[in-house]
């Protein structure tokens, strides 16, 4: 007979291998803190990949960037462009082209409810507005878009994002040429340059969000619902949701914990906790996303207790 201890233990083991095999699963991921950047666990972090509506991240950046240093007014009113609805996909919200809305509630649609067709309407506006300053407009086959997906790219240049290319603020790869394309480590760098923004952390907070626009003589409103199952669970307070069929399930998510006081003597030091995970690839991205962010704090949890040494060849 096999003692009970033994038993409990060979069990304990099958678990954990069978965890491991399935935080595995995905096709790359890396897990870091938020603070420092440095890379808690990483597996194919570099693997070029179609990463679908997370390229919304990069969206909304520029989008935020521009309203805090071009001056941009998040509250102004604009057309959704006939454009907009041209190989966008699904219009579950109901728009229709010429439907007028501001740009803060085109956000809300964007980086809540993931949709594509704000995301054109974001990028068309703010792109004709840097168009009529930039010398490239002069180019008639150059268009607001064109221009926009432009600043996405400058963006992902700035931030290091070196196997980074973006072709239009959506994510879509569908018929799309030249491909859109990413890695796990890339987006870490953006989603970590992303949450730095108080802004940008309250709309990927936000569980539901109504938004209103104008519809010919009618106004109506929609209730947004995030596409984020695992926001406000496990302490994860954001970030973004994609898909297509050639990037699979892909998940970027930020949870955090209570900060750490340490005290020092008659001082003491204070450690925020903040952790940023990006899974692509996957086939279950909420199974595997709720059980690496629990892996994500067990290493967090180590190296803490070691000290919170960081590697610089482990630094994003």
């Amino acid at each position: 007979m096999i003692p009970r201890q033994f038993l409990a233990f060979s069990i304990a083991l099958v678990l954990c291998a069978t965890g491991l095999r399935s935080a595995a699963a995905a096709q790359a991921f890396v897990i870091i803190d938020s603070q420092t950047g440095y890379v808690l666990q990483q597996q194919e972090p570099k693997q070029k990949r179609q990463i679908g509506s997370l390229t919304k991240i990069a969206t909304a950046s520029v989008v935020l960037d521009w309203a805090e240093h071009k001056g941009g007014d998040l509250n102004q009113i604009v057309a959704i462009p006939p454009e907009a609805f041209v190989g966008t996909g699904e219009n579950n919200i109901g728009f229709q082209p010429g439907d007028r809305i501001s740009l803060r509630d085109l956000l809300y649609a964007a980086l809540v409810q993931s949709d594509n067709i704000a995301a054109y309407a974001l990028a068309n506006h703010v792109g004709s507005t840097i168009s009529m300053v930039a010398p490239a407009a002069s180019n008639s086959k150059i268009t607001p878009v064109n221009i926009f997906v432009s600043q996405m790219n400058a963006l992902a240049k700035n931030l290091k994002m070196e196997k980074t290319r973006f072709v239009n603020p959506h994510g879509i790869d569908d018929n799309v040429k030249p491909l859109p394309y990413s890695t796990a480590e890339d987006l870490a760098r953006l989603a970590r340059y992303a949450m730095s923004k108080a802004s940008f952390r309250f709309y990927v907070s936000q569980k539901t969000r109504q938004i209103n626009f104008q519809s010919g003589s009618k106004s109506r409103s929609y209730m947004l619902r995030n596409t984020n199952e695992l926001l406000g669970t496990r302490g994860i307070d954001g970030v973004k949701t994609g898909r297509t069929a050639r990037a699979g399930e892909c998940l970027v998510l930020s949870a955090n914990r209570e900060p750490e006081v340490i005290k020092q003597g008659q001082g003491a030091t204070v450690y925020q906790r903040h952790i940023i995970l990006v899974l692509l690839g996957s086939a279950d991205r909420f199974g595997e996303g709720a059980g690496l962010i629990a892996r994500g704090w067990q290493l967090y949890d180590q190296w803490a207790t070691a000290g919170r040494l960081v590697d610089p060849k482990k630094v994003l």
